[in-house]
């Protein structure tokens, strides 16, 4: 059977040019809550709002459910592309294809096995484990797919054949029980085209409640080009993720990438707020989403805001950063970059 790699595609970084952005349309569900509910409604703002930051910078195409498609109309404006295809959640991230490119002008995709995170009790996936398909299928993709259980948050690449993993999302016994890392490392390569794993231990505190990840790298550490990578960390020693992210800052300056060069490790702090209704948040600015001459960055309305805009503007010299509250899309389990997917141009 032939996979990506050996066929000549891998996935390209996120900073390469995009052909588009897809996107899913929250839909009345466990997360989000019944038609007509305020949860929902916010939901919907505050995707929209995204949907609408990134069209500044590139095409963008939302999958909406039966029904939906007059509605995210409304709130998404008519510049940006729909099509309605059987939903569960809208998490294109996670849900969608992860978009390989061959250097020769074809575009192909990876469709991972997606099975709601883990198997979680409250998610739904039996439509949600078809959207890669059908969107590889729209995009015009030749698509690979891959028994390995995995999403898009999970990974980060550098475009140089380094990847970014976590211990408890690629090897949770509720994704792929009774695989080595070794055997995971080997699909990881195949389907993405890199060449070296580097593994984190765990993810952010908060990533393992109700509606958490367990791990996602996404909201922890991202490349912000080859040699170069963003860390979250968190100041405040009282919360749990003080220790973790230390660990974790530790780890990568003491990494090597796949070219052999030493890891050059930014922390990027986290924002001032902890809590929120007395729950721990993972608010998180490595959350981010770039796009063609852009990056849309999470906001809290937070004093740290302007900070992280700040660092991001000299890591992305030559990109416009814009601030978009994501507090609602935090509150139901991700960030902008969770809810978003490259295609990048062939």
């Amino acid at each position: 059977m032939s996979t990506p790699a050996a066929d000549g595609f891998r996935m390209p970084p996120e900073w390469d040019r995009h052909e588009r952005t897809w996107m899913a349309w929250p839909g009345p569900n466990f997360t989000f809550g019944e038609e007509g509910g305020e949860t929902l409604a916010e939901a919907r703002t505050a995707w929209a709002a995204v949907a609408r930051a990134v069209r500044r910078y590139e095409p963008v195409t939302v999958v909406a459910g039966p029904g939906q498609l007059t509605g995210a109309r409304a709130l998404l404006g008519d510049d940006i592309d729909l099509v309605e295809r059987p939903l569960n959640d809208a998490w294109m991230r996670d849900i969608g294809p992860t978009f390989l490119t061959d250097g020769n002008g074809n575009l192909a995709a990876t469709d991972w096995v997606f099975n709601g995170w883990g198997a979680q009790e409250w998610a739904r996936w039996e439509h949600d484990e078809k959207i890669a398909e059908q969107v590889s299928a729209l995009a015009g993709a030749r698509r690979y797919a891959t028994p390995l259980v995995n999403e898009g948050g999970g990974i980060h690449i550098d475009g140089e054949g380094t990847v970014l993993l976590t211990e408890t999302v690629q090897l949770d016994p509720g994704r792929n029980p009774g695989r080595s890392q070794e055997e995971v490392e080997a699909e990881i390569h195949a389907h993405l085209g890199t060449t070296k794993a580097i593994w984190l231990p765990r993810g952010l505190a908060a990533d393992y409640g109700q509606f958490g990840t367990r791990g996602h790298v996404d909201i922890v550490a991202a490349f912000a080009r080859p040699g170069v990578v963003m860390v979250h960390t968190q100041p405040n020693p009282d919360h749990p993720d003080h220790a973790i992210c230390n660990e974790i800052v530790k780890l990568l300056r003491a990494s090597t990438d796949a070219r052999g060069r030493e890891l050059e490790v930014v922390e990027i702090p986290a924002p001032t707020v902890i809590e929120e209704h007395g729950e721990l948040v993972d608010y998180s600015y490595i959350n981010h989403y770039l796009c063609n001459d852009g990056v849309v960055l999470c906001a809290f309305d937070d004093p740290r805001d302007e900070e992280a805009a700040a660092l991001f503007r000299r890591l992305f010299p030559g990109r416009t950063v814009t601030l978009v509250d994501a507090r609602t899309i935090f509150a139901a389990g991700g960030g902008i970059h969770c809810i978003t997917q490259q295609q990048p141009s062939a």
